[in-house]
């Protein structure tokens, strides 16, 4: 079973030192060289998170998501007398009577991918899946040890439709919606990491936090020296579909604030045999992380924002596999 957040932390004063520091200027929508760290002056980070610890699970009554006993999380559709109503992973409905209930969480990370969507695929059989829950992984646990409560919506190698995954962040009213990914085709070589982060077209505040995780995860990645490569436009982006954003992770959530990172590209040898490293994931994970409780604890406005290229790929252009059910008992 894999292993669950504590989901029921919710927002008291918790002192925290930051492990890197905070990004001074590099506003708005002023773009940062592309691929590389902002050339900004950096100040210190901030030192006080604010969190609450609450040490009460919530009741049944209180669910807004179950994590069943096999370990896979789904959100409530409804409360029965015995238990709940859930969505499943495939988006039917089921009864639970069993399972840890979840009233809250500041924070929902989504693992791209999963059980028969492996994502893209490394020229030596590394999964984009793997890596997205691995780095998920480090990823909750550093929010986690600030007091910050978090919940993954796959927290093992199982199919999740997206419908579902944006269900729970919905559910929980939750502060911000991280979608993690790695890339594939890329433009060319870039002289530093192309990274990429995509926010919501309509939501200036979906645009601060992809800019603030973009600059930490290009700071921890520019330690690394290899052959990177990168689309022409990398940086921090919108992409426009027919009703909206283009990726459902985005669109989905809808009122909830959502980001779609795209760290590094799987796709090219160097990238992926550097990914493939468990430190390396930590690396970025807690990348991540700084980017989210800056966010949650600073003005700081983020940078590397740039202006996307038109893409023409229709949705749903590329196959995907029918969802195959986990064992939720």
């Amino acid at each position: 079973m894999a292993r669950r957040g504590r989901a029921w932390l919710a927002p008291v004063a918790l002192t925290l030192a930051l492990t890197a520091a905070a990004c001074g200027g590099g506003g708005g929508d002023s773009p940062a060289v592309q691929g590389r760290p902002p050339d900004a002056t950096v100040a210190p980070a901030p030192t006080t998170i604010a969190t609450t610890t609450t040490t009460t699970p919530p009741t049944r009554a209180e669910a807004k998501a179950v994590i069943s006993p096999t370990g896979v999380v789904v959100p409530v559709v409804s409360h029965t007398d015995t238990g709940w109503e859930v969505r499943t992973p495939c988006g039917q409905t089921a009864i639970l009577t069993e399972g840890t209930p979840v009233a809250e969480a500041t924070i929902v990370v989504d693992p791209g991918h999963g059980g028969t969507e492996p994502g893209a695929i490394s020229p030596g059989g590394l999964r984009e899946a793997d890596v997205n829950l691995e780095v998920s992984r480090h990823l909750e646990a550093a929010l986690e040890a600030a007091g910050v409560s978090v919940l993954l919506t796959r927290a093992g190698d199982y199919d999740v439709n997206l419908g579902p995954r944006a269900e729970i962040a919905r559910a929980l009213g939750t502060k911000a919606f991280v979608s993690i990914h790695h890339n594939a085709e890329p433009d060319g070589p870039w002289p530093g990491p192309g990274a990429e982060t995509y926010y919501q077209i309509a939501s200036p505040d979906s645009k601060r936090l992809a800019g603030l995780i973009y600059e930490e995860v290009v700071r921890a990645f520019s330690a690394y020296d290899i052959a990177w490569v990168a689309d022409r436009d990398a940086g921090v982006k919108y992409r426009q579909g027919q009703h909206g954003d283009y990726y459902a992770v985005l669109r989905l959530p809808q009122e909830v604030v959502s980001v779609l990172v795209e760290s590094a590209f799987v796709s090219n040898p160097a990238e992926a045999e550097l990914i493939n490293r468990p430190d390396v994931q930590r690396v970025e994970g807690e990348a991540v992380a700084r980017g989210i409780l800056r966010y949650l604890n600073t003005p700081d406005p983020g940078s590397g924002f740039t202006e996307p290229y038109p893409r023409t790929d229709p949705p749903g252009s590329g196959a995907v596999p029918p969802c195959v059910e986990p064992r939720l008992t």
